[in-house]
Parts: C-alpha cells; sequence; structure tokens
C-alpha cells in the first residue's frame, strides 16, 4: 500500500485499515538543511505569507524521501513580494508585522494594528489579496509529483483568532474580544474572509484535507473560555466548512490547536470537523486511552509525539515505547496519522528525528 492509501484507510476514506499508523513530520530550517545535506537533496523553500508556517509547506520532497506518508502545501507571499528587512534581523511581512527570529520560533515584535481602536480603521487597513497571482504555483507543483501517491494537506493555519491577535497584539485583543469592542468582529469578518479565500483555491486546485488551525490553549487551560469560543469563534469556522464542503462534500477538515483544549473536542465533532490536531501531550485532557475511549470512531486524531520534552531528549528507548504506546492506544482500529505535536524544532537532533521515522516504518 502507498502512503495516500495508508493515510486515507487511516482517516476512513477507503475501507480497511492501514498496514501501520501513517506518518508525518515538519522540520524546522535547521533540520530542513541538515537533511537536505544527507539526502543530497537541495532544500526548496515556499514562503509562507506568516514565517513559521513557512515550514509546514516546504522542503516536501525531503520529507518524502525520509519517510512522510503527507504532504503540505499552503499559499506564499504574493507574486513580486520582498520582506522588508530592518536593523536587527527584523523584517516584515505581507500583514506589515515585524517579525524578529528566536532560537526557536519567530516572534512578532510590531503589530500593524497595535493602536486601532474603531471599525473604520480596521475597514481601511490594506489586507492581503488570497487570490493574488502565482500564491499557489508551489503547491500545484509539488501536488502533480505527489497527488498519486502522498496524502496532501491544505494548510491553513493562523485561520481567525490567532491571526486577529498577531495583527494587533495578544493582550490588546483579548481585552477588547471580552469588552466587545466593534472593530474584533470586523477585524474577524476580514481574517475570515482571507482564510475562506486561500481554503477555497485550496480545495478546488484537489487537497484531501484542509488544516485550520489556532492556539486556543496554554499547558493548563483555554486562553479563552469555551462559551465564549462558541458564541464568537465557532458559527465563523462552521460557515467556513459548510462553503468548502459545497466545493467538495468529500475534503477533510483537520483543526489545530495547541495547549489543553479538551473542552471543545465535542464541539468540533458537532461543526463536522474530522481530524483533531495536535493532540498534544503533557496537558490536561490529552491522555491516549482517555481520548480514544470518548471520542475514538467519531473524530480522527493526529500529533500527539511529544515534541517539548520527548524529541529533544534525545533517549531513543524512551521514544520507542511512547511511539508503541501511542500507536496500539490511538491507531488500533486506525482513525490516526502519527506526528510530532508541532513544527520539530533545532532543540532536536537530526539523529532522533531519523529515529523516530525508522521506529514508525517499521511498525506493523
Amino acid at each position: 500500500m502507498n502512503s495516500r492509501e495508508r493515510v486515507l484507510r487511516a482517516f476512513g476514506a477507503e475501507k480497511g485499515l492501514p498496514d501501520r499508523p501513517p506518518l508525518q513530520f515538519d522540520l524546522c530550517r535547521t533540520l530542513i538543511e541538515e537533511f537536505g545535506k544527507r539526502l543530497s537533496i537541495a532544500p526548496d523553500y515556499s514562503v509562507s505569507y506568516y514565517e513559521d508556517l513557512t515550514y509546514r509547506i516546504s522542503a516536501n520532497d525531503i520529507r518524502t524521501s525520509l519517510g512522510s506518508d503527507v504532504i503540505v502545501v499552503g499559499g506564499t507571499v504574493r507574486e513580486g513580494f520582498v520582506p522588508e528587512q530592518l536593523a536587527d534581523s527584523i523584517s516584515v511581512n505581507e500583514f506589515g508585522m515585524h517579525l524578529k527570529p528566536t532560537d526557536l520560533y519567530m516572534e512578532v515584535v510590531k503589530c500593524p494594528l497595535a493602536a486601532v481602536e474603531s471599525t473604520e480603521e480596521i475597514e481601511e487597513y490594506p489586507f492581503p489579496d488570497p487570490y493574488a497571482p502565482d500564491r499557489f504555483e508551489k503547491a500545484k507543483r509539488d501536488m502533480a509529483r505527489y497527488g498519486k501517491s502522498h496524502y496532501i494537506i491544505g494548510d491553513c493555519e493562523l485561520s481567525i483568532f490567532e491571526l486577529a491577535w498577531h495583527l494587533t497584539g495578544l493582550e490588546k485583543y483579548m481585552i477588547d474580544f471580552a469588552m466587545e469592542e466593534p472593530y474584533i468582529e470586523a477585524l474577524n469578518d476580514k481574517v475570515e474572509s482571507w482564510t475562506l479565500g486561500l481554503a477555497k483555491q485550496l480545495v478546488e486546485l484537489g487537497v484531501d484535507a484542509i488544516w485550520f488551525g489556532e492556539d486556543l490553549g496554554t499547558q493548563n487551560s483555554m486562553l479563552i473560555s469555551p462559551l465564549m469560543w462558541r458564541d464568537r469563534l465557532k458559527p465563523r469556522y462552521s460557515r467556513m466548512i459548510a462553503a468548502l464542503r459545497r466545493l467538495n462534500p468529500d475534503i477533510q477538515i483537520i483543526m489545530h490547536s495547541d495547549g489543553a483544549v479538551a473542552p471543545l473536542i465535542e464541539d468540533f465533532i458537532e461543526m463536522g470537523i474530522d481530524i483533531y490536531n495536535p493532540v498534544q501531550p503533557n496537558v490536561p485532557g490529552s491522555d491516549p486511552a482517555e481520548l480514544q475511549e470518548k471520542y475514538g470512531g467519531r473524530i480522527c486524531f493526529f500529533g500527539g509525539i511529544d515534541q517539548q520534552q520527548l524529541l529533544p531528549s534525545g533517549n531513543v528507548e524512551e521514544l520507542e515505547a511512547e511511539l508503541k504506546k501511542r500507536a496500539e492506544v490511538m491507531g488500533k482500529a486506525g482513525g490516526y496519522l502519527m506526528a510530532p505535536a508541532h513544527i520539530i524544532q533545532a532543540d532536536t537532533s537530526a539523529d532522533t528525528v531519523a529515529a523516530m521515522i525508522h521506529i514508525v516504518r517499521n511498525m506493523g
């Protein structure tokens, strides 16, 4: 069975069980460069409108050569856009965010809407055009190459909440969201329109799944109350999912949220989300057996490998034990795409990543 068949069976889109748990992983730039050297493959970067997403949609040739059963594609910056470079390694992206690299992720150090107070200011703010030329040229290329052999995910992360607060700053957004400032809904409207525009184009290109996402939780709890999410954000997702299913009734929907977001899983199921990601370990509500008992058969799982402590530790024996446990508990009847809970960062060695891949590929 090829990679595509393996994932389709795991996610219930084809009859039968996969021969092993399918595997997906994302690599930071450091690891992409290292594996590029090992494989003699020049890294190919698909530059995203938000820097960290670049590593979701880049280097599909390297990842498939290593053993990923999935490719991830998405929108890049518009044709001709070159990020402005400022002092101290700060760059300005297509949204006007000022970004500075850290040891692990990019940090937004200046938000373009940090001083916004009115709906009129939101209406005047020049949002990027999701339909700008050439946003999906690299997606088309990778889909043409891997579409028959691998499962294809179209990435639309930073979908509403997270993209919106990156534009205003988290503290301002959270306070004004709670205070129901009128401009918040105008901003969320613009973000929803942007995300749906990207998602529609990916569905029309023929991806197997759309990957929505934002980080709604901390290590211990949600960032906003479940009630507030249901009232203010859930209807937006329901609208987008309905619009995409009008284009393709069989499109699978993935919802990503880091943190302790177990209170929302029933909502995800109700909304028609097929796959929950990243099943972050070490947070309340993410015990594999508990998740399988409560939700198995009603929603699939994608993720679950700890990249905060387990992968960086480099302990291959512990890693193998955890991977086997995840496969036995969450993948025994299908319904599971094995993956690290986020993009693997430079605090994890390439040898540990290679060991993870070897262990999964040799499972039965």
